[in-house]
């Protein structure tokens, strides 16, 4: 408690937001920011964040390489004449593609709407700027009209946001990972620049523009992850803080606040002396925003490459990992921890036991789960390390700010942000004090059972009812493992507290291989457990076949009775199938290749993630035609969703089974951390 005191006591927060915006300075764009992967400005950042780390006096500082796909945005700039003849010249955002002019270069320019293959219908845009609206939060993901235009020969593309992100200002420019090839450029205009564009265009149809813009794309480049550390006196015992500092324009939010807040947490530790158990680990990733060509898991790169390929061995070492994004601003009414779900029953005890806090948020802190591929947390869970960060989605900020030049500190909420590093500061010290990490398998896999559809297993001759007794015995057998960690941590924070330090280090020592064992289950939960649909969702594969199953014996059933049009519905929200309704088979064929079949180094985190995709392009297609011409006669699209269903069927039954071998895994591991506690 005296700890707890002097840390919440030590904190200077006004050194934190002096921090952020110290990192406004260095950037690639001098017009607008950026601090992008593998870029000078970037580089230049960690080499401050090191020389940082050493004024805190970390004990321990090194910067790891990592391979990354660079990209330098140095410049965008469109001059054009409006209605009334006036020359106009205006910035425009990027996205990570190359296109580099020799000054400012003519082009012609014409408007596409929403830019997808209907909209090029006998229209000529070969070498000719494109300009297009987007929302990219309700309709489809920038990749995708930007392939369409590529394809048709455009120059590059210049969309505005039509809704979905940057909706603050009608100035306001955007920036989002491409997920796409970089020979197909992309660039942001404001909605009141594109307005005046539109206005011309309305009555000219085309007009010429000049173009003068500096986006470099790079393969297979180094930046550098950088890391200070704390000793413990369990050196090889590690807890893990992360943040990232590549941004776009200025990141004051996203996410220079924090690094900031990451790196503050460290000095006050060290301003009060703390010696802690553990050795705490302090990573400012880089290319979390975007690190790869041509791959739809194209961010969290700079995290991946660090538990994946630097640092494997902090698998199995490293109990936790607090990662933090946008903290200094309020989301919604109450702050949130987004946890692993094993994490969950030690973080909610952990919260009853806070001390009075900052009062940001008009709602107590409450624990979410599961947590999501939006933040760098999602990679280094899913390389064994139980993670969590502030949860950052609720509220407007996403919808407005976010990823535009307005994430700046108008939004600063010094109220929220103090609540923040008192909050995980604290949450790390509590990890600290454990002997065992607090790691509860009840939760997922109750709630692997409880999503289970028994129906769907017998329609598919799949052994469901077995699975759930599997899931349910090793659930009951979580359950006991996990209260005996509470005892044995509630046991060794007595002997610390009364100082038995001696009996303290004989406990610590002797659950090291109950320890080990519980991390290699959660490794191997992640392995079975986890799965994404390609809008990024995580879920349990049985979740994701289930939908697939239903969806498709749904259309099947729609079809027979001639709903056409029902049937598209459900078609339309199975995999990615969505964007057969807008744009070619190229574009949508590419865009699933580059998903699906691409090495691990370019698949990233999402590497054998998604899993029963079902390509529906030319029954789409054909249905489409039908309803449109009256046509009933849907034999052949029916047929075809039938083996579909088949495949599908086939794929659930093999998951059943190896699902429920990797539960009875994961029970055996728990007999074996059970075996260490009554030793």
């Amino acid at each position: 408690m005296q700890t707890q005191q002097k840390y919440l006591k030590q904190l200077d927060v006004s050194w934190s937001y002096r921090l952020a915006k110290k990192m406004e300075l260095i950037c690639s764009n001098p017009k607008l920011g950026y601090r992008t992967a593998g870029s000078v400005a970037e580089l230049a950042t960690g080499d401050m964040l090191a020389d940082t780390m050493r004024d805190i006096g970390f004990p321990k500082i090194y910067k790891d390489a990592i391979t990354v796909d660079s990209w330098e945005f140095q410049k965008a700039e469109l001059t054009f004449r409006d209605c009334n003849g006036t020359g106009r010249t205006v910035q425009l955002g990027a996205y990570q593609t190359q296109f580099v002019t020799d000054g400012p270069q003519k082009y012609a320019l014409i408007y596409l709407g929403k830019g997808t293959k209907f909209d090029y219908e006998n229209v000529d845009v070969k070498g000719k700027l494109v300009l297009t609206d987007i929302n990219q939060r309700d309709e489809w993901w920038i990749n995708y009209p930007v392939y369409q235009a590529y394809l048709k020969g455009a120059a590059a593309v210049i969309a505005v946001q039509s809704g979905g992100y940057g909706e603050v200002d009608d100035a306001a420019l955007n920036a989002q990972d491409i997920a796409g090839p970089c020979e197909a450029p992309a660039f942001s205009i404001s909605r009141r620049d594109a307005a005046a564009l539109k206005k011309v265009l309305n009555e000219a149809g085309e007009t010429e523009v000049f173009f003068d813009a500096v986006s470099q794309v790079q393969k297979n480049q180094t930046t550098y992850n950088i890391v200070g550390e704390i000793p413990g006196r369990h050196a090889e015992r590690r807890i893990m803080l992360s943040a990232h500092y590549d941004s776009y324009f200025d990141g004051f939010q996203d996410d220079n606040t924090a690094i900031a807040m990451m790196l503050c947490i460290g000095k006050t530790l060290l301003e009060i002396g703390y010696q802690p158990e553990n050795t705490l680990i302090f990573c400012a990733m880089a290319a979390e925003e975007w690190g790869v060509i041509d791959s739809q898991f194209d961010w969290s790169t700079g995290a991946y490459e660090q538990v994946f390929t630097v640092h494997p061995e902090w698998r199995g070492s490293v109990i936790a990992d607090l990662n933090f994004e946008l903290p200094a601003l309020a989301h919604g009414t109450r702050a949130r921890i987004r946890s692993t779900r094993e994490y969950v029953p030690f973080l909610e005890s952990f919260l009853e036991e806070l001390p009075t806090l900052t009062p940001a948020y008009p709602e107590e802190t409450r624990i979410t789960a599961p947590i999501e591929t939006w933040s760098d947390d999602f990679s280094i869970a899913i390389a064994g390390i139980p993670s969590m960060v502030n949860d950052f989605t609720g509220g407007s900020f996403m919808e407005t700010n976010y990823h535009s030049q307005f994430d700046n500190d108008d939004y600063y909420d010094g109220d929220v942000y103090r609540m923040h590093h008192e909050l995980f500061g604290l949450l790390l010290l509590a990890f600290d004090k454990t002997a065992v990490a607090p790691l509860s398998f009840s939760d997922v896999l109750t709630e692997a059972g409880r999503q289970l559809d028994i129906a769907c297993c017998e329609m598919c001759n799949a052994d469901g009812q077995i699975f759930l007794d599997t899931l349910q015995v090793a659930a009951e057998a979580g359950q006991i493992a996990y209260q005996k960690i509470e005892e044995i941590n509630r046991a060794y924070l007595k002997l610390k507290e009364e100082n038995h330090l001696s009996e303290a280090e004989d406990l610590f020592f002797r659950y090291r291989t109950m320890e080990q064992a519980l991390l290699a289950a959660f490794q191997k939960e992640q392995d079975t457990f986890v799965r994404i649909d390609w809008h990024g969702n995580v879920l349990f594969p049985h979740r994701i076949l289930q939908d697939h199953l239903q969806l498709l014996s749904g259309a099947v059933k729609d079809l027979k009775e001639n709903k056409i049009s029902v049937a598209l519905r459900k078609l339309y929200q199975i995999d990615n199938n969505s964007y057969a309704f807008s744009f070619e088979k190229d574009v949508y064929e590419h865009f699933t290749e580059n998903s699906l079949n691409q090495p691990k180094d370019r698949l990233k985190w999402g590497y054998g993630r998604v899993i029963g995709h079902e390509d529906l392009f030319d029954v789409v297609s054909g249905l489409l035609d039908k309803e449109k011409s009256n046509t009933f006669d849907c034999s052949a699209e029916i047929t075809f969703l039938e083996n579909a269903y088949d495949r599908q069927t086939v794929l659930y039954r093999n998951e059943i089974i190896k699902m429920t071998e990797a539960t009875k895994e994961i029970q055996r591991l728990f007999t074996e951390a059970g075996k260490d506690f009554y030793d």
